[in-house]
């Protein structure tokens, strides 16, 4: 059975990864999408790499007809989707790229991203999109908050930890490094070439991150009782892919058992052998996370490592994932292909 599938926002870097992967989709069928400034134009013109398939022209998002559409990917700024979804006929399901829908509770959003939300009502029905911790809720839900990609790679190593109860919950700093396709396709006078090179510079200093608000959400959902992490990203001279190095204080081999019976079913996420540490490249263009795990030399503290492709895993391709679900595919289709070495 074919799916038909809209992209709002297609002229960005997640939405050409979205139509990336979707191109092998064995059931998913490209039918509309749009962009803002780049209306009229052909994805071959905003993107060559995909000039081999054969894709509708950009529109408008007011020019798409959705009575033919399954599921529209949101892939806009943020702040944009929730007037957008409102709009959107109740049949058509949504997988949303941004941070719109990402957090519960409406006052924490206005804390995080400045303002009001302007769509509460939708804010209260969507699902958080971490697939591998919520399935259930993603197979019946109509709208899905994808996470922001380097709250899903701190949640990936720490979530079994909290959960198992082997790691104390005061005592977790996540010291991360991402590359500069995170920040989007805009034009950004500190990602210039010249700017970038060279540099690995920390940013939203002081714990002024936006996605210390789900880290806030999610780890203390789990715990039962208010988490806060010391999170620090830094911006490196990269184009795609993010490490997180964690330190926690807990047993090398607790962490490390509690790890790999979370993920020991789990297609995406591996737990590498002991003693492996992930690296951006071995996940590249991927849909997978790798973790690794050390002992620090300090009896009772540990070092975790978790790498993603914040493009793939950290966003489109857990998109993706999460509308297999929702539209009753295997939850893997389109979605293994091998990453790109070197």
């Amino acid at each position: 059975m074919s799916h038909k599938i809209a992209i709002l926002g297609a002229s960005g870097y997640t939405g050409a990864e979205l139509v990336r992967l979707i191109a092998t989709h064995p059931t998913f069928e490209i039918v509309a999408l749009s962009a803002d400034r780049k209306a009229g134009m052909e994805m071959a013109e905003v993107f060559p790499h995909l000039r081999h398939l054969a894709l509708p022209t950009l529109v408008k998002i007011d020019e798409i007809d959705f009575s033919d559409v399954d599921l529209g990917f949101c892939a806009l700024p943020h702040a944009t989707s929730q007037a957008v979804i409102r709009e959107l006929p109740t049949s058509v399901k949504v997988v949303d790229l941004s941070a719109d829908f990402r957090l519960r509770d409406p006052e924490e959003y206005a804390k995080w991203y400045g303002k009001p939300h302007s769509a509460t009502d939708l804010q209260e029905t969507a699902v958080y999109g971490l697939t591998e911790f919520y399935r259930d809720e993603i197979r019946a839900a109509r709208l899905v908050a994808g996470t922001g990609c380097n709250a899903a790679t701190g949640q990936f190593a720490l979530r079994p930890l909290i959960e198992a109860g082997v790691i104390d919950l005061d005592d977790i700093v996540i010291d991360l490094k991402a590359a500069a396709s995170g920040a989007g396709r805009s034009l950004k006078e500190h990602l210039l070439f010249s700017e970038l090179d060279e540099v690995v510079k920390p940013y939203a200093t002081g714990g002024s991150h936006r996605h210390l608000g789900e880290f806030d959400q999610e780890f203390s959902k789990v715990a039962g009782r208010p988490v806060q992490v010391q999170f620090q990203p830094h911006l490196i001279p990269g184009t795609r892919g993010i490490v997180a190095t964690i330190y926690v204080k807990g047993d090398a081999e607790a962490v490390y058992g509690a790890l790999s019976e979370a993920y020991a079913d789990e297609p995406f996420v591996i737990v590498l052998p002991q003693g492996n540490i992930p690296a951006m490249k071995d996940v590249r263009g991927s849909n997978f996370c790798h973790i690794g795990v050390a002992a620090d030399r300090r009896a009772g503290r540990t070092v975790i490592y978790a790498c993603l492709d914040n493009l793939t895993k950290g966003s489109s391709g857990q998109a993706v994932q999460n509308a297999n679900l929702m539209l009753g595919e295997d939850e893997t289709a389109g979605l293994m292909l091998a990453p790109l070495y070197p």
